[in-house]
């Protein structure tokens, strides 16, 4: 990410007046309450990728001060993925639980200036007295205790003395203030549940926002960028590092990365997963980075969609559509061609030799002319597409039709002879001829077809299962619902669909899980990790169809 924007103009404003000494030091600090989505790999391309550019550092660090949701397998997941976008944090791995001492010293400091207290009030009370954005607060009744009483009940908070719930501490700032994050914004709670890194050490939890800007002093963060639902939390960020007298990072706020057809909420993602929605966090149709690199997606692909979007202070939906023309851009460089075959239809050239077959060769990559050639299987019965045959073909359909004559790539010239059905009526099988003259799909008298076909050697395929996959959501606002209805009633069921028995030419059998390829004609696919020696399972990626091209067509029109 190199474009100038209003995030390294601070820096660059920063680096001229020698603030901060001239470093840049920055940190991702996800909550490990779940796998990174899209959204994250923003967040983390900024961080590390700007952190890269001046020549400073990015920490990694686990904001985990909520017990209740966080796993050691979440921490594990989130460190694949940043090392799956491209980013290292080298030996800068922290958790703001190891500062739990420190923050709670400095909660002491504030309960001795008269910032601070502890409240009896429950969850309700707090709520209902914090007002709302039209009118103010209202003092809760132990606003006023005595430091002494203060220190005395938040020490016995730490001990255990209190149930779970009965009580609170609470920043003193003002309960009229026009931002609600200011109204005396609850600092540790309490909570006895075991941390996954603390064990049964603490029962009281601070908040995120108690975490955050600390954590950030603590480590010398420079610039602590955020996505733009922190920037009404900057005034407490800044209150409690001014109030503690220590080093106090800038925080800067920018857009987050919104698609359409996606939600990226941890919250609802949980939902889907643990309502049986979806089969797992790295279900293909989540955007947790997970499951687009399960599905196929590559991580230079969406760094370079990130870089593209660009960063803005202001929050934007983006076509999905884009993001799947990146990825087509960088896989057609990428990927290998083959041929697979996913609807077939039993195709018997009645005119070829018994009990023969010849080898035929075939381009890899066009793009990539040094990935050479290889040799694909020609027999007597071959598949083609069933969407490739019409008995009754409409106007501007070419491909292959009852005494039409069609390609068959790097084969030959066939045509359509006879059409057998079953005693349904449905088609079983086409009787075609061959051309021998024209081996490798050129005709020696240079006779046209409109069509040209992709096919596979029937005797020598592999059999795979496919999965094909559209948007998880029909709608591109998928919180788009109706009175009583929430998110869910807009996934759509088709999302998925599974074909148990395609046909790929044999090569693939040495796939590896994670190889990808284009299937021609097709799209692009990849081989999922539930493959096996017996068993090939492979993920569509995105299909051949760039959608994006068309849209940014149009806008160029209109704009001209």
């Amino acid at each position: 990410m190199n474009k100038k924007d209003f995030i390294r103009e601070i820096i660059d404003e920063h680096m001229r007046t020698g603030t901060f000494d001239g470093r840049v030091h920055t940190r991702f600090p996800p909550e490990p309450n779940g796998p990174l989505h899209i959204g994250h790999a923003k967040a983390i391309c900024i961080d590390f990728g700007i952190a890269e550019e001046y020549g400073g550092k990015c920490n990694l660090r686990f904001d985990d001060s909520n017990p209740v949701a966080e796993k050691q397998e979440y921490i594990d997941a989130i460190k694949e993925d940043i090392r799956w976008l491209g980013f290292d944090w080298e030996d800068r791995e922290y958790y703001a639980s190891d500062y739990f001492e420190q923050l709670y010293d400095w909660a002491l400091v504030l309960i001795k200036k008269g910032k601070a207290y502890v409240d009896d009030q429950s969850p309700d009370e707090i709520r209902t007295h914090r007002g709302t954005l039209t009118t103010p607060g209202t003092e809760s009744p132990f606003h006023n205790r005595s430091v002494e009483e203060n220190l005395d009940l938040f020490k016995r908070m730490r001990t255990g003395e209190f149930p779970e719930g009965s009580r609170v501490l609470r920043a003193k700032i003002d309960m009229s203030h026009p931002n609600m994050n200011m109204r005396d914004p609850v600092m540790y709670r309490i909570l006895y549940k075991t941390h996954h890194r603390q064990g049964d050490k603490w029962c009281i939890y601070p908040t995120y926002d108690w975490v955050h800007g600390q954590s950030d002093s603590i480590e010398r963060i420079t610039h602590s960028l955020c996505s733009l639902e922190f920037e009404d939390h900057r005034p407490l960020y800044d209150w409690y590092l001014n109030e503690l007298g220590v080093y106090h990072p800038q925080q800067i706020e920018f857009a987050r990365l919104n698609l359409s057809y996606v939600i990226t909420s941890t919250r609802k993602l949980k939902e889907l997963v643990e309502g049986g929605h979806v089969s797992s966090w790295d279900d293909p149709r989540l955007p947790t980075l997970a499951g687009l690199r399960r599905r196929g997606f590559t991580p230079e692909a969406i760094r370079r969609f990130i870089r593209d979007v660009g960063v803005a202070k202001t929050d934007s939906v983006i076509d999905i559509a884009k993001l799947e023309h990146y990825m087509r851009e960088d896989l057609n460089k990428s990927c290998p061609r083959v041929m697979g075959v996913l609807r077939p239809l039993r195709v018997v050239i009645t005119n070829y030799p018994d009990d023969t077959h010849e080898e035929l060769d075939a381009i890899n990559n066009p793009e990539e002319p040094e990935a050479g050639m290889r040799k694909i299987p020609f027999s007597k019965v071959i598949y083609i597409e069933q969407d490739d045959f019409r008995e009754e073909p409409p106007k501007k359909f070419f491909r292959l039709a009852p005494g039409r004559e069609i390609r068959l790539r790097y084969a030959y010239f066939i045509k359509c002879v006879d059409v057998k059905k079953d005693d349904k009526g449905n088609i079983r099988e086409l009787h075609c001829t061959y051309d021998p003259a024209t081996r490798g799909g050129n005709a020696p008298d240079n006779r046209k077809v409109k069509a040209t076909l992709h096919w596979v050697s029937a005797h020598h395929a592999l059999v795979a299962e496919v999965r094909l996959y559209d948007r998880l959501f029909a709608k591109p606002d998928p919180n788009d619902v109706a009175e009583g209805e929430d998110f869910t009633s807009n996934l759509d069921p088709d999302s998925l669909e599974t074909l148990p028995q395609c046909y790929l030419e044999p090569g693939l059998a040495q796939a590896h899980i994670g190889d990808r390829y284009q299937f021609e004609r097709l799209g692009y696919f990849c081989v999922d990790p539930e493959s096996s020696g017996e068993r090939l399972v492979f993920n569509q990626i995105v299909s051949l169809r760039d959608r994006w091209k068309k849209i940014e067509s149009k806008t160029k029109q209109g704009q001209a």
